[in-house]
């Protein structure tokens, strides 16, 4: 059975087609800086991988131009052969705890919702509604970021603010990338050869969160009531003192809705630099001695620090292991180095020639980068989302 895995980020949306139960991959795509001028993709097929440099003013060209590839590739004769489409949808808010089949009221709960998840909601269901409408004999289904912190103790999920936000209003920490956090936590439960582990595991990409995993189950994460909390991402600030929205509010300006796009588009690594939101770029603009590329950088990778160090603690010390994954945490070579070498104090060390020979573009995909001397193992797990999605695509055509 042919189950398509769509997983459509803020700037970016990652496709898999697989045959199942089997989970064999048939073709793999990935579409980045969508809506920027030097966007691109790579598509996995044969073998082989290719790079087209092309246009993606929106995710609703980039689902186009998959379709286009499963047909061009050979993957399906006819649409009709994909029995199922599983789409990752950043939040479900109290709603949903878990995967379901997606029918005009989930669209229109995930819509209202999209307030909480302004850069991923509306890009998910673009997504779900285009491939709804080519693949219309398909079962769609909904995978959830939210679910898999449903397991936060109530401590780590409620604010300190009126009670009455939260029993009125279910103001309260959600937590996403979660389907990343689940997988990374069920990879990292068969290399240690046990369930109940408590690791943290730093899913660091254009947009990141960080969670601390207690007895196999979220304990606690970066990401808030919505995706703009916690470490400084691509384009998103992460923690900020609230006084400083009113403040900026009254000295530009700018309306609520104006201010709530500056901190989730404008904000973060490109707020800072004033030209990059991609790790890559900022990474680049360092070696050219770009004074704010190194202050964005430095920013960013104490933000990470600070939250394993806060993690490390509320763990009690018992973490089985440290696990970076996404696209900065396996490729960013130097920003892991940077933030290993800052957990020295906590006995933590870098193995320096195999964090230099782990990558997903170098033979060496993952591995444990930590010296044999190091209190906690430190690992680069390629995150795998796109599988999560499809088994639980697979199980509800079954």
């Amino acid at each position: 059975m042919k189950i398509l895995s769509v997983n459509c980020g803020s700037s970016s949306l990652k496709f898999q087609a697989y045959e199942m139960p089997e989970e064999k991959v048939l073709i793999s795509g990935y579409f980045e800086k969508i809506g920027l001028d030097d966007s691109f993709y790579t598509i996995k097929f044969n073998g082989e991988k290719i790079k087209k440099v092309v246009s993606v003013k929106d995710h609703a060209v980039a689902a186009q131009l998959l379709i286009d590839e499963l047909l061009e590739n050979n993957i399906v004769a006819d649409l009709s052969e994909i029995k199922g489409v599983g789409h990752r949808v950043v939040h479900g808010g109290d709603k949903y705890a878990d995967s379901v089949v997606i029918d005009e009221e989930v669209i229109k709960t995930v819509e209202e919702l999209s307030p909480l998840a302004p850069l991923h909601n509306p890009a998910n269901l673009i997504g779900v509604r285009a491939m709804m409408k080519a693949i219309p004999g398909a079962v769609h289904t909904a995978v959830f970021d939210t679910a898999f912190h449903q397991t936060m103790p109530k401590e780590n999920y409620i604010y300190s603010v009126p009670y009455s936000w939260y029993r009125d209003h279910k103001i309260r920490k959600y937590g996403f990338h979660g389907t990343s956090h689940k997988y990374i936590t069920n990879v990292m439960q068969d290399k240690l050869g046990m369930k109940d582990i408590n690791i943290i595991c730093c899913h660091v990409g254009s947009g990141g969160s960080l969670t601390a995993v207690k007895g196999g189950k979220s304990f606690d994460t970066t990401m808030g009531f919505g995706p703009n909390a916690g470490i400084t991402m691509g384009t998103r600030c992460g923690d900020i003192d609230y006084a400083t929205i009113f403040y900026a509010m009254k000295k530009t300006g700018m309306s609520v809705d104006e201010i709530d796009n500056v901190l989730n588009k404008k904000s973060g690594l490109l707020g800072i630099s004033e030209k990059f939101s991609d790790s890559r770029d900022i990474e680049d603009g360092m070696n050219n001695g770009d004074e704010l590329c190194t202050l964005a950088n430095t920013i960013y990778v104490q933000k990470v620090v600070n939250y394993i160090a806060e993690y490390f603690v509320k763990l009690e010390g018992k973490v089985d292991a440290i696990v970076f994954t996404a696209g900065t945490g396996e490729n960013a070579r130097e920003i892991r180095k940077t933030i290993v070498d800052k957990l020295n104090c906590l006995g933590i060390y870098l193995d320096r020639d195999m964090n230099s020979k782990i990558a997903s573009y170098l033979d060496i995909k993952e591995g444990v980068i930590s010296t044999p001397e190091s209190k906690v193992p430190v690992y680069v797990i390629p995150t795998d989302e796109e599988v999560v999605i499809a088994r639980d695509a697979f199980n509800f055509v079954k």
